[in-house]
């Protein structure tokens, strides 16, 4: 889903049916075909194929001061060998070829994998360090089902409005400003490039337009999607770029192409960094955003060393590392005593429920809808994947 930094970071047969995209889901039913999470761990098999976003598995060949894979290898003797991906559907593709053994997924694939059965339950006890992880992460709609885990929540942050101060007054507090008003930017708009981003219409059409009835930005039926589609449509006429790679929006709102979008905080905060006059806030009808986990194949060749890695990587150390050079808020709560920045958890939000309870993490919208809602059908992300097709003409 999420692209980085091009130089040094990177972006039940019944239920399956439910997702399928043009990443499709596997073969197979019952609602075992995941596989089952292991009772103990075993001795290592002597390394784990990783599929992570950019910056999720440094190994000193970016930065040689950025590098917690050697450590890991040194300790475990278990070789990683990493995959980079650029996109969510990227990962859910790979995943299906059984080829590897962990997936840093976002909530827009973490369903996908669930449902195809290419990601297995974990047992949390096999992770120590999983009692430090913050509780909110925990047995969520986008990383559990039926009361079971499938994965070990990594880092989480809020889809921001950011906007330059010299260029958008007054000082934007709403969403409103990129869709119902965004003609006052005409050309300069920038929006997130990907079906998901119609969850960030369908929020702010819960605040203004409450006579639809949208009470969860993942779970729309028709009627809801058609009315975030005609606002996309609307705002479509005033984007100047869609983005999904961190140096492209840098670039464009440092030059002025871009006034006024979403953004992430790290984003905002390297675009200041290049001197350019820019805010990020937090809307007050909230905003979407994205929880990272750490899935285990249900075809994992080498599970001993993957729950390994899932262990490292969430340990308070390496995740403070991790954190940090990616720009997100760490998911151990022990991390936050780690960082080389002592205000990273601070600037990030890492422990502040009552920021993050304003933020709709990312979810892949199903058939079944996800408000609780049994008398409509939702729509899935296939018809999301065409609806933003749509959008961009």
């Amino acid at each position: 889903m999420r692209k980085r930094k091009t130089s040094a970071w990177r972006s039940a047969a019944a239920v399956c049916a439910l997702l399928l995209t043009a990443a499709g889901c596997g073969s197979g039913g019952g609602d075992d075909k995941g596989g089952h999470a292991p009772d103990k761990l075993g001795k290592g098999e002597g390394k784990v194929n990783v599929i992570a976003w950019a910056g999720y598995a440094e190994d000193g060949s970016n930065d040689p001061k950025v590098d917690w894979v050697h450590p890991f290898e040194k300790k475990t003797g278990c070789q990683v060998n990493t995959k980079t991906a650029g996109t969510s559907d990227e990962m859910v593709s790979l995943m299906k070829t059984g080829q590897y053994d962990t997936v840093s997924a976002s909530g827009d694939a973490t369903l996908r994998l669930i449902a195809s059965g290419d990601a297995a339950p974990v047992n949390t006890k096999l992770v120590p360090n999983y009692k430090d992880i913050f509780p909110a992460l925990k047995n969520q709609p986008f990383n559990s089902r039926d009361g079971r885990m499938y994965g070990i929540p990594h880092g989480r942050g809020a889809n921001l409005l950011m906007y330059r101060t010299d260029k958008v007054k007054p000082a934007p507090d709403s969403w409103r400003a990129v869709f119902d008003d965004s003609a006052r930017y005409g050309g300069h708009v920038t929006a997130y490039d990907s079906p998901i981003y119609i969850a960030d219409a369908a929020l702010y059409l819960m605040r203004a337009k409450p006579s639809l009835g949208i009470k969860n930005p993942y779970a729309l039926d028709q009627k809801q999607l058609d009315a975030a589609v005609s606002l996309l449509k609307k705002q479509h006429k005033a984007v100047g770029e869609y983005w999904s790679d961190y140096q492209k929006e840098i670039t464009a709102f440092k030059g002025g192409d871009s006034v006024i979008g979403t953004t992430w905080q790290v984003i905002a905060n390297l675009t200041k960094a290049e001197k350019a006059p820019v805010k990020a806030v937090l809307p007050k009808e909230g905003a979407t955003g994205w929880s990272d986990t750490w899935m285990v194949s249900a075809k994992a060749e080498h599970p001993n060393c993957a729950y390994k890695w899932l262990d490292w990587i969430v340990s308070p150390k390496v995740n403070a590392q991790v954190a940090e050079y990616f720009g997100e808020a760490p998911s151990n709560r022990k991390a936050c005593a780690e960082t080389s920045d002592p205000n990273h958890c601070a600037i990030f939000h890492a422990d502040d429920e009552k920021y993050f309870q304003r933020v709709h993490f990312w979810t892949t919208p199903i058939k079944d809808c996800l408000d609780g809602r049994k008398d409509a059908t939702c729509t899935d992300y296939a018809q999301w994947t065409r609806a933003w097709t749509e959008v961009k003409g």
